[in-house]
């Protein structure tokens, strides 16, 4: 029964082509809105996520506090208030599992005839660990070297190709300011960070070989900031917690007076961005949605325009002995044809687009399977309930009257 249904369906459809072209067109515009909007959104999601795993879970950043000078304060990071006695203190607390008192800047480093400027940062093994950073060839420093102040150094990707090239650096020697430094590694890629700063433009030293030798400090042991990383998501308000009580201790700050460093959750942060993103990728597919539905108010009034210019139609249908079932089921059959081909021709405008849209403005885009077959369940649904009530009303005309209509 069925199947010949669909078939009178398929002639009725192609007798008036361009209007049921123009019927599908909304629900083609809103499926592939949908695909492309849930796509960028995804997209943006993932992206996020990446970023999140690139600077560490569970991560803390302690900045060490501001100066004030003619009562122009500057920013935190500029008094030196955080030592690495701090940084032991806070890796005793419960819940730390690793600790990176750090100083960065800038320098010049040197290769034969290459030369490159890069971020260089000092800090302890622990670095590693607290950033989630491996070695793709070679290793990183030890202990030992922090100790020793040894002139050795770990380098990014985008260092180590723009000095060595395809050559492999591990074991070379470059110039830092004049002085010779050993790379003993070089460091999987890490991509951009949610700042869009290039990751892997680092070279990464001992600690106390950038404190004596390279970036100097008239105060022995201070650091720029101190990384921390907690063992879950669920203990860090609480490590936090005793983290800023810790270092008030430590640097004897009365009751109500104001700290002299500054705690980033750097989790919380890019959590919160990963929240937004995905705020706006669900008003972005709301916003597409509504196409589905200006999409199914056009197939309910052709499909009302179809039943009375079909009127003798049902009416002879009727009289030789159509049920009201039949009539109602042809007329569905037909909305849903008309949504289910449009949400297939949708679809394909949907994922090309996306494709379009990742290769001219290099945004990412992640289709999933689920918005397509939300995509589906939502076309068939909005051919249903916008193709009832014409149908229905076709199915309820009087044979007589039905006859008699010009």
């Amino acid at each position: 029964m069925i199947l010949p249904m669909l078939s009178e369906a398929k002639t009725a459809l192609w007798a008036n082509r361009l209007r049921s072209f123009l019927t599908m067109l909304g629900m083609m515009i809103g499926v592939a809105a949908v695909i492309l909007m849930s796509a960028i959104g995804e997209g943006s999601k993932k992206s996020i996520n990446e970023q999140i795993a690139a600077m560490g879970s569970n991560l803390f950043i302690v900045m060490s506090g501001s100066t004030t000078s003619s009562g122009a304060r500057a920013g935190f990071g500029a008094a030196p208030t955080l030592t690495t006695k701090d940084a032991t203190a806070i890796s005793e607390l419960p819940g730390v599992v690793a600790v990176a008192p750090t100083v960065m800047g800038s320098a010049q480093m040197v290769y034969g005839s290459n030369n490159w400027s890069a971020r260089m940062v000092a800090s302890t093994p622990g670095f590693f660990d607290v950033r989630e950073w491996g070695v793709e060839r070679g290793y990183i420093f030890s202990d030992s070297d922090v100790r020793n102040a040894a002139r050795v150094v770990v380098l990014g990707q985008t260092v180590a190709e723009n000095l060595f090239g395809d050559e492999d650096p591990v074991g070379k020697t470059i110039r830092i300011k004049q002085s010779p430094y050993v790379v003993i590694g070089v460091l999987s890629k890490k991509g951009q960070s949610i700042m869009g700063d290039d990751q892997d433009d680092t070279a990464i030293v001992p600690l106390t070989t950038g404190q004596r030798k390279l970036f100097g400090s008239q105060f022995k042991d201070s650091v720029r900031m101190i990384m921390v990383k907690a063992e879950s998501e669920e203990i860090m308000p609480k490590v936090e917690k005793s983290l800023i009580g810790l270092l008030r201790e430590r640097h004897r700050i009365r009751d109500g007076a104001e700290d002299d460093f500054n705690v980033r959750n750097f989790s919380a942060i890019l959590a919160a961005s990963a929240q937004a993103t995905e705020v706006m990728s669900i008003l972005l597919g709301a916003i597409a949605s509504i196409s589905l539905l200006v999409g199914g108010i056009g197939i309910m009034n052709i499909m009302l325009v179809s039943v009375t210019e079909r009127t003798r139609e049902i009416g002879i249908r009727i009289a030789i002995g159509a049920r009201e079932r039949d009539i109602l089921m042809q007329f569905l059959l037909e909305a849903v044809m008309i949504s289910i081909i449009g949400c297939i021709i949708g679809v394909i405008i949907g994922v090309g687009g996306a494709y379009i849209v990742k290769e001219l403005f290099q945004t990412a885009v992640e289709i999933t399977q689920s918005s397509i077959a939300i995509a589906f369940l939502v076309a068939a649904g909005v051919g249903i309930f916008f193709g009832f009530y014409p149908a229905r009303k076709a199915a309820k005309l009087e044979p007589i009257e039905a006859l008699r209509y010009q």
